[in-house]
C-alpha cells in the first residue's frame, strides 16, 4: 500500500512540476524566432478537360520569421512571415515531341498556427495546425525538349483576356490552405520541424473564352526546417 502511495505521488510530482513549468512559460510574454528549410512541392488537381493531373515533385526552399504569443499553458499562437518557393514538375508527348516543364512560383506566405508544446524529456514536442495564405510575387516556367529550352516569367492574374501574351505563365495571385507541423524543441532553443500543407484554393486563372475549362490546380507539399527562438 505505502509502495503504491509512493508511486501515486511521485506522478501527482511529475505532472505537477511539468504544469509548473509550462505555465511559467505562458507568463513570460511573445517570443521570436528564424526558420528556414526545404520544401517538396507539387501541383495537384486536374487540367482542363477534367483529367487528374500527372505532375513531379520539385525541392523548393522557405525562409523567414514567426512570433510565438502564449495563450494558455503549452499552448501558443504562432503566427509568421515566409518566403517560399513552390511549383511542380511534368514531362507530356505534343506532336511527337516530349516536353518537360518545371514551374517555380515565389510567394510570401503568412502560416497562423496554433502549436501545443508538452514537456519531453529535455526539451519539447511540437505539435501544430493551422491555416496559411500566400501572395505570389514571382517566379518563372522553364520548357525543355530536346537542345531547346524557353523560360517564361510567370505573372499573377486571377482572368486572362486574350489580348494578354502567350509567353508569360499565368497563375492567380492568392493560395491558401492548411498546415501541419510536427517536431521537438530542444534545450538550446533550436527546434527541427516536419511540414506538411495541403493547399484548399485553386491556383490557376480563367481564361476568356474558355467557359468549359475545367482546370483545377492547387499547391500541396511537404519539408524539413530548422528553427531558433530568441
Amino acid at each position: 500500500m505505502k509502495k503504491r502511495i509512493s508511486l501515486i505521488a511521485a506522478l501527482f510530482s511529475v505532472t505537477l512540476f511539468s504544469y509548473a513549468q509550462q505555465k511559467k512559460e505562458y507568463t513570460t510574454g511573445t517570443s521570436f524566432g528564424l526558420r528556414g528549410g526545404v520544401n517538396f512541392q507539387n501541383v495537384n488537381g486536374k487540367d482542363e478537360d477534367g483529367k487528374k493531373l500527372e505532375n513531379d515533385i520539385i525541392t523548393g526552399f522557405h525562409i523567414g520569421v514567426n512570433a510565438e504569443i502564449p495563450v494558455a499553458p503549452g499552448f501558443y499562437f504562432q503566427p509568421g512571415v515566409l518566403y517560399t518557393i513552390k511549383g511542380a514538375k511534368n514531362t507530356d508527348v505534343f506532336l511527337g515531341q516530349t516536353i518537360k516543364s518545371t514551374a517555380r512560383l515565389s510567394y510570401i506566405e503568412v502560416p497562423l498556427n496554433l502549436v501545443y508544446k508538452p514537456v519531453l524529456g529535455t526539451g519539447r514536442l511540437l505539435l501544430g495546425f493551422g491555416p496559411y495564405v500566400a501572395f505570389g510575387i514571382g517566379g518563372d516556367v522553364k520548357f525543355e525538349s530536346g537542345n531547346n529550352s524557353e523560360t517564361h516569367k510567370i505573372k499573377y492574374k486571377k482572368m486572362v483576356l486574350d489580348t494578354d501574351p502567350d509567353d508569360v505563365a499565368y497563375f492567380r495571385p492568392m493560395d491558401a490552405g492548411a498546415n501541419f507541423l510536427f517536431g521537438y524543441e530542444f534545450t538550446q532553443k533550436i527546434s527541427l520541424q516536419l511540414n506538411a500543407q495541403l493547399g484548399l484554393v485553386k491556383i490557376n486563372p480563367e481564361y476568356e473564352g474558355e467557359p468549359n475549362d475545367q482546370s483545377s490546380a492547387k499547391n500541396t507539399g511537404f519539408g524539413f526546417s530548422l528553427g531558433y527562438r530568441f
